[in-house]
C-alpha cells in the first residue's frame, strides 16, 4: 500500500515516534473486584525493542491505519487489525475526541512497524497506542507533555502510560498507577517470542481458577511491590535480579501453554541465571550476566531450537520523536 492508494499528499506534513516494549520483572495479582479488574504491583522494565508509527496528515478527517512499507515490521503482523480496533487508531481517536479536536480539519494515518512480539505480553499494542499519541500531539500542535500525555494514555490500557514514559517503574491499581525507579545502568536480557500469543484475559482467567480450586494459593486484595526486585535493579545487579524475580501468572500461561516449561529449562542448561515468562506470556524473558553472555545465550537457543531469540536491554526512554 502506498500514500496514493489511500489518498495521501506524498508531500504531507508528517511526524516518526518511537516507543518501547516492555518486560514484568515482577507481577504480583490479586483477586478480581467487582469491575472483573485484577489489581496488581508490578515492576516495569522497558526495553530496546521499539515500535514506529508516523503520523501523516489527512485532509479529510479520517483516522486510518496500516503499513505503507516505508517502515518494515520485523515481526509477524497477520493478525493485526488494522482498523478502528488498533490501539493506534483508538490513541489517535481518543486525543482528538478528549482535546476537542475538530474531526474535519484533524485526520491522520499511522504508519506502524512493529518489532515486538505480537500477542506476547511484551505490551506491543501500547506502544503504538504510546508512540500515536505522542506523534499526533505532535502532528496536532497540541503542546502536550509526555507527562500530560500519559496521563490522558490511562483510558486506553495499563501499559500504554508507561510505553509514553519509558525507562523502569512501578505499577499499581491495573497497572497504570507509575512510579518511576531510579535505574539508570543497563541490564541485559534475552527475550524468546513464542509463534503462537496467548489471550491475557484467559491468562487471568485461569489464575483465578487454579487459585479457586487450590492449586496456587490466593493473592492478596492489595499486592504489594517486590521490593527486593527493585533493589535489584537500581543497583543493576543481575544476579540479585535473577533470584528475586516473580511472575503470578507464570503458572497459568504454561498451563495454556506447556512448550514453554521446556524452553525455560532450555536457557538454564545454556547459561541463563534466570527464566520467567513476561507480563502474560507467552514471551519469555532470560537474565543474564552482560551483553556478551546475552548475544551468547540468544545464539544457543536459536541453535537448538530453531525459535528466534532477541538480547535486548533496559531501561531505555520512553516515546519520542525520531
Amino acid at each position: 500500500m502506498t500514500t496514493e492508494d489511500l489518498g495521501l499528499d506524498p508531500t504531507a506534513r508528517h511526524v516518526t515516534v518511537s516507543a518501547p516494549g516492555k518486560v514484568n520483572l515482577s507481577l504480583r495479582v490479586g483477586p478480581p473486584g467487582a469491575d472483573g479488574y485484577h489489581p496488581v504491583a508490578t515492576v516495569y522494565l522497558a526495553v530496546s525493542l521499539r515500535e514506529t508509527v508516523t503520523a501523516i496528515a489527512r485532509t479529510d478527517g479520517r483516522i486510518t491505519v496500516g503499513p505503507l512499507g516505508r517502515h518494515i515490521s520485523l515481526v509477524d503482523t497477520e493478525d493485526v487489525p488494522w482498523d478502528e480496533r488498533n490501539l493506534a487508531h483508538r490513541a489517535a481517536a481518543h486525543l482528538r475526541r478528549t482535546l476537542g479536536l475538530d474531526p474535519d480539519t484533524h485526520g491522520v494515518h499511522l504508519e506502524v512497524a512493529k518489532q515486538v512480539p505480537v500477542a506476547g505480553g511484551m505490551g506491543g499494542g501500547s506502544a503504538d497506542a504510546a508512540a500515536a499519541l505522542l506523534a499526533c500531539s505532535v502532528l496536532w500542535e497540541t503542546g502536550h507533555t509526555r507527562a500530560e500525555l500519559a496521563e490522558l494514555a490511562a483510558p486506553l490500557g495499563a501499559d500504554v502510560p508507561f510505553s509514553v514514559l519509558g525507562g523502569a517503574a512501578v505499577g499499581l491499581g491495573t497497572g497504570a498507577e507509575l512510579t518511576p525507579v531510579a535505574a539508570r545502568t543497563p541490564l541485559h536480557l534475552v527475550l524468546v517470542p513464542a509463534d503462537a500469543g496467548l489471550s491475557t484475559p484467559a491468562v487471568f482467567q485461569t489464575l483465578d481458577e487454579l487459585r479457586r480450586e487450590g492449586h496456587l494459593p490466593d493473592g492478596p486484595a492489595r499486592p504489594e511491590v517486590n521490593e527486593a526486585v527493585l533493589r535489584a535493579l537500581t543497583a543493576a545487579d543481575p544476579l540479585a535480579l535473577a533470584t528475586a524475580m516473580d511472575n503470578d501468572l507464570q503458572t497459568p500461561a504454561v498451563v495454556l501453554f506447556p512448550e514453554l516449561s521446556d524452553v525455560l529449562d532450555l536457557g538454564l542448561d545454556e547459561g541463563a541465571l534466570r527464566g520467567m515468562v513476561s507480563g502474560s506470556g507467552p514471551t519469555l524473558l532470560f537474565v543474564v550476566q552482560d551483553e556478551a553472555s546475552a548475544l551468547r545465550l540468544a545464539s544457543a537457543i536459536e541453535e537448538r531450537t530453531g525459535v528466534r531469540a532477541l538480547p535486548v536491554h533496559g531501561p531505555v526512554p520512553g516515546a519520542h520523536v525520531l
